[in-house]
């Protein structure tokens, strides 16, 4: 989506900068941001220019904003209002134009009430919002993203993929993708890697967690959770690196942390 923003704004022949807020550490959000000078921290032997510079006259995408520490929403509110910040380390303001994306699976309203994001920032990122249900709810999608990816894997591999097989189609669209569009693209990806022919061949059993929605007590969060346990059960509690539970979902480590958590999963 940020990309197609993008791509059609008067913005396009300058960069789109993506940044994902929850995989950066704490320590050094700041720094990737806005840049520092040398010798701002230890270890910092030159000037690095932040990601808003970098996107300077470009779209600067902001991935899962909600996961960002109070202290850096305000700094982040003063470049959207004013347009200029400095980086860490120089008492030189740089000025920046760059158009601000942001994308979040979190209910900002509710993070709000909870004290945990800004409600000046909120109004100034909602602007122009654009809600993109969850995969699950618009399963005829699946074939147009399911061509895409496939077609796009087996270029970058050397491959050629004619044939989906109406079974294969038929798991993908039956199936919940709790890890959305990411786990959908790993899946696919996994696919092509192990399909040897022109034909799709699917390697993950994808079972369906509608199953656990029998009861009214059941939840979306509790169908969430079993699906994350039987994911984490089946990689040996492996939460990143390859085959981890986080590659199978189309996670990031730290949103599948996060949300572990959030759910109050943890190792026996």
């Amino acid at each position: 989506m940020a990309r197609s923003v993008h791509d059609l704004s008067l913005r396009k022949n300058r960069g789109l900068v993506k940044v994902n807020c929850s995989t950066l550490p704490a320590n050094l959000i700041e720094s990737e941001l806005f840049g520092h000078e040398k010798g701002s921290f230890t270890g910092s032997q030159s000037r690095y220019l932040g990601r808003f510079e970098v996107a300077h006259g470009g779209t600067l995408f902001l991935d899962e904003i909600g996961e960002l520490p109070l202290e850096m929403q305000a700094k982040l509110l003063r470049v959207i209002q004013d347009g200029e910040f400095e980086r860490l380390g120089s008492s030189q303001t740089i000025k920046v134009d760059t158009r601000i994306i942001a994308a979040t699976n979190r209910n900002l309203e509710e993070e709000i009430r909870m004290g945990r994001f800004r409600e000046d920032l909120w109004y100034r990122l909602n602007v122009f919002p654009i809600t993109l249900p969850p995969l699950r709810d618009r399963l005829d999608d699946i074939p147009l993203l399911v061509e895409f990816f496939v077609k796009k894997i087996a270029k970058r591999m050397g491959k050629t993929i004619e044939l989906i097989p109406v079974s294969v189609m038929t798991a993908l669209q039956n199936y919940h993708w709790p890890g959305n569009v990411r786990e959908l693209e790993n899946v696919l990806e996994r696919a092509v890697i192990n399909s040897s022919g022109p034909k799709l061949r699917l390697v993950d059993e994808l079972k369906k967690p509608f199953k656990y929605l029998s009861s009214g007590a059941n939840t979306l969060a509790s169908v969430e959770r079993e699906h994350i346990l039987r994911v984490l059960e089946q990689t040996n509690w492996k939460v990143s690196g390859k085959d981890s539970a986080a590659e199978i979902l189309g996670l990031d480590r730290s949103t599948l942390r996060v949300r572990m958590a959030k759910l109050k999963i943890e190792k026996p």
